[in-house]
């Protein structure tokens, strides 16, 4: 996962609109890819150079070009040359350390939101950014690999209403792509929660507060993820209905819904982890308390025990007084003295099982 904190110290001190790549993933080499289609036809290419997008821009039919790779910037500055994007937009897409927002700018709107995915109880994040225009949308992803091959092939096999739909609903369906598998993303850290619950319960120890406080990091990256889509979402609603349809709004608030929905669990599922680690709190307590009850029982059977023995171990002459320890001139004495030890010992056990203390 993403550090909380993360440095920008790369852009300090440079004018707006500087191109610099600000994040960590990088792969070998930019791919780009292009997705073209209508009702009657579907094309897909692999394009050697970002000067292939180009012809891309003028057709009626829709356009969807994916980047995979965003560190180098020149890539990212011709295109926005060729499809007249704002410096500051592409500023942005560079920037991965972006909180989701949706900008609406003359002729386009910028889609910015954090694709999430869990996998060994590790949550993965990538910044995914696009740029949604009439005929067009591109996509920019950091590295390969993404949750979109559903949509693809409702593309490929005409499924569905996307291949009679605009490029506004290509949007949608990759937006909706990346907000449901937000549920999946809380379903999973749900059941590592379960797991560290059913530990805490049965054998707490330290390393599980470590656990509980990463777990809750977790859920403040996915919260500080999902909460501003929503109100991203509702700038989306009221954009331009040139880029935006109104056929395609109805879906939009849809997917507004599933957001409240996420916000709701994800509130559900940070008290549960505040509780656990209440829960925690709790069993380490009433562990130390058995710990101090076995303990304190052993002290209270020996103080007197301490005392006998401290009693006779007192060295005074019996020849002198005869009030001096006459005990041990007993042929029985030290019998006697085990005895009555057993006996104080025996009776301070029988008392506290009495008292169900034991």
């Amino acid at each position: 996962m993403k550090k909380l904190n993360e440095k920008r110290s790369a852009k300090v001190g440079m004018p707006p609109g500087s191109y610099v790549y600000v994040g960590q993933k990088r792969v070998e080499q930019v791919k780009i890819s292009a997705i073209d289609y209508d009702q009657q036809q579907f094309n897909t290419a692999v394009l050697n150079s970002i000067d292939e997008t180009e012809i891309y821009r003028s057709r009626e039919t829709i356009s969807w070009i994916n980047i995979d790779g965003l560190h180098d910037t020149s890539i990212l500055e011709k295109i926005g040359l060729q499809y007249e994007i704002n410096p500051l937009t592409i500023e942005d897409i560079l920037n991965t350390h972006q909180r989701p927002k949706i900008e609406i700018f003359d002729h386009y709107i910028l889609i910015i939101l954090k694709m999430l995915n869990y996998k060994n109880n590790s949550l993965q994040t990538e910044q995914v950014s696009m740029i949604l225009g009439k005929n067009f949308l591109l996509t920019f992803q950091e590295t390969e690999g993404d949750l979109f091959d559903p949509v693809r092939a409702r593309i490929k096999n005409s499924m569905g209403r996307i291949r009679k739909s605009g490029a506004d609903y290509l949007a949608y369906a990759l937006m909706d792509v990346i907000v449901d598998n937000y549920f999946i993303v809380i379903e999973s850290i749900g059941e590592e929660i379960e797991n560290l619950e059913d530990k805490v319960l049965k054998k707490p120890t330290d390393d599980l507060v470590e656990k509980i406080h990463f777990l809750k990091r977790k859920i403040l990256y996915l919260r500080r993820s999902v909460y501003p889509l929503r109100e991203s979402i509702t700038t989306l609603q009221q954009s331009q209905p040139n880029l935006v349809k109104k056929s395609t709004r109805q879906y939009i608030r849809d997917l507004y819904e599933h957001t409240i929905q996420i916000i709701d669990a994800i509130e559900s599922t940070r008290d549960i982890v505040t509780s656990l680690l209440d829960l925690y709190m709790s069993s380490m307590s009433i562990k130390m308390n058995e710990v101090m009850k076995v303990l304190t029982i052993i002290a209270t059977i020996f103080i007197p025990l301490s005392f006998l023995a401290g009693v006779y171990g007192m060295n005074f002459d019996t020849g002198i007084s005869p009030f001096n320890m006459p005990e041990l001139e007993y042929r029985y004495g030290y019998l006697l003295f085990w005895f009555l030890t057993f006996l104080v010992a025996a009776g301070f056990m029988l008392f506290f099982k009495k008292k169900k203390w034991i």
